[in-house]
């Protein structure tokens, strides 16, 4: 047995490499586990084995991009809601394809990726937050729900285009499902609402992941190319400023300025004033005079 179709059977995930990009492809099915166990006739998502999944690809630097299958029915808000956050906060391009479903707990899910497509055929079901069993029948279990829901709302107007009275009122509508309060959007509703960015299948999903990790990629190749450039420029301003500080009339460019090549030269200069004032028959110790009492306080200094 290869190791995808390994992959596929104990994870059911895979990481395909014979494409242009390396890509994840992690498929969310059935219904989300969290923190109870489902009968074993569920067709179920455990969320303890998608979350290291999502560490993993985040890190591992072989992997470039991840796409997210998605045709759940919901289940666990909590579960489902680490799960969309996870895939929120990664670095790495991610995309988003709903097919079949994305109902509930899978609203927020499909939202979290960075771009987000729907099969025309596909639909979402958009209800507040429920519970079934055993309820407590007091105020804090409703302000318990109601904290809930609002989590739920701002993740996914933050990650979508919807507003949120919008969302609300989706959720909040009494007049279309027989048992429940809520809405049901199919594919074309989902796009216009904003909840979903895109109309589509695998191709356009995948085709969008391949170009936004060469839009990542272009992106990391400039700001290195930018850095490359600005250590140069630094070099040059740093050689430039050596230059003109070393540079002297009576010394070669580079080398540090001497104290003793000054002085022999303000000698050498006063014996020629001196010695073309004898010349001239003019007083020739005045000058020689005053100069070797300036050159004596330069030495002195």
């Amino acid at each position: 047995m290869s190791a995808q179709q390994s992959q596929i059977i104990e994870t059911g995930s895979v990481t395909p490499v014979g494409g242009k990009h390396v890509i994840h492809c992690l498929t969310i099915v059935g219904q989300i586990e969290g923190h109870y166990i489902l009968p074993p006739q569920n067709k179920t998502t455990k969320y303890e084995h998608v979350i290291p999944q999502l560490v993993a690809i985040e890190q591992d630097p072989r992997i470039e991009g991840l796409i997210i299958i998605l045709n759940t029915v919901g289940g666990d808000v909590e579960a489902g809601l680490a799960i969309a956050e996870l895939i929120a906060g990664m670095k790495k391009p991610t995309v988003s394809l709903v097919l079949g479903g994305g109902h509930s707990i899978g609203v927020p899910l499909a939202c979290s990726a960075k771009q987000s497509f729907i099969a025309p055929s596909a639909t979402m079901t958009v209800h507040p937050v429920r519970m079934s069993g055993l309820v407590l029948g007091v105020p804090q279990t409703l302000s318990y729900f109601d904290k809930m829901q609002e989590r739920i709302v701002n993740f996914v107007i933050d990650n979508s285009h919807i507003s949120p009275e919008r969302f609300r009122e989706l959720m909040m509508n009494t007049g279309e499902l027989v048992m429940d309060v809520g809405t049901v959007l199919d594919g074309e509703n989902a796009v216009e609402e904003g909840l979903i960015d895109h109309l589509g299948g695998l191709s356009d999903a995948i085709g969008c992941l391949y170009d936004l990790i060469e839009e990542q990629d272009g992106a990391e190749e400039d700001g290195g190319e930018d850095d490359k450039e600005e250590k140069p420029k630094a070099a040059s301003r740093k050689k430039a400023d050596g230059e003109k500080a070393s540079s002297s009339p009576n010394t070669p460019s580079g080398n540090p300025p001497r104290k003793r090549p000054k002085a022999a030269g303000k000698k050498k200069s006063g014996e020629g004033e001196k010695a073309s004032g004898a010349r001239n028959g003019k007083d020739a110790d005045t000058k020689p005079k005053g100069g070797k009492k300036k050159q004596a306080g330069g030495e002195a200094r």
